[in-house]
């Protein structure tokens, strides 16, 4: 954890939804072993869900850094596997606002945290990840999302937000940052 008293840090960690996906994995896995189903369904089985669900325990278990706030700026965590490559640091003269927003996806709804980031800030993406983070800006996000918001933001998924800490420390290190919810 952080040493800092406003530095505000989350990282990968159990939580509700991450805990319902590995126990709906195990379900099937159980299922896929118990029921009589061909050698071909049986194998889908175990790679889909079993390996799904090894994959997100590996993911809750590294406790690496998915979240950081401090004096320098804003570090959004990578997912595992591509940790270090996803992982991208922005300093707080590039930051303007940082944005509480949820993507629903059918009949649910995913919460992200994203940073709006200042006109001629350096970029987080090559051309095509630009083109497209554009295009599932426009497609897939609430209007106000846009596709460099949506390069700088990260699903809050198989980690905790602490709303009330991430916003005493942004005011703490960047008072002039807004953080809209």
């Amino acid at each position: 954890m952080a040493t800092e008293p406003f530095v505000y840090e989350a990282r990968y960690s159990w939580n509700v939804r991450t805990g319902r996906l590995i126990v709906g994995a195990l379900v099937f896995v159980v299922l896929g072993v118990v029921l009589p189903l061909s050698l071909a369904i049986r194998i889908a089985d175990f790679v889909l869900f079993g390996g799904g669900g090894l994959f997100m325990l590996g993911v809750v278990s590294s406790r690496r850094v998915a979240f950081r706030v401090d004096s320098r700026g804003i570090t959004l965590g990578g997912t595992p596997p591509s940790y270090r490559s996803g992982t991208r640091f922005v300093p707080w003269s590039d930051i303007e606002q940082v944005v509480l927003w949820r993507q629903t996806i059918y009949a649910s709804s995913v919460p992200y945290v994203g940073l709006v980031r200042r006109e001629g800030a350096a970029r987080l993406a090559g051309r095509k990840g630009q083109l497209l983070g554009k295009i599932t800006a426009r497609v897939a996000t609430p209007r106000r999302i846009s596709g460099d918001t949506l390069l700088a933001s990260r699903a809050i998924n198989s980690w905790r937000m602490d709303n009330a800490r991430l916003v005493a420390s942004v005011a703490h290190f960047a008072p002039n940052v807004e953080v809209v919810t």
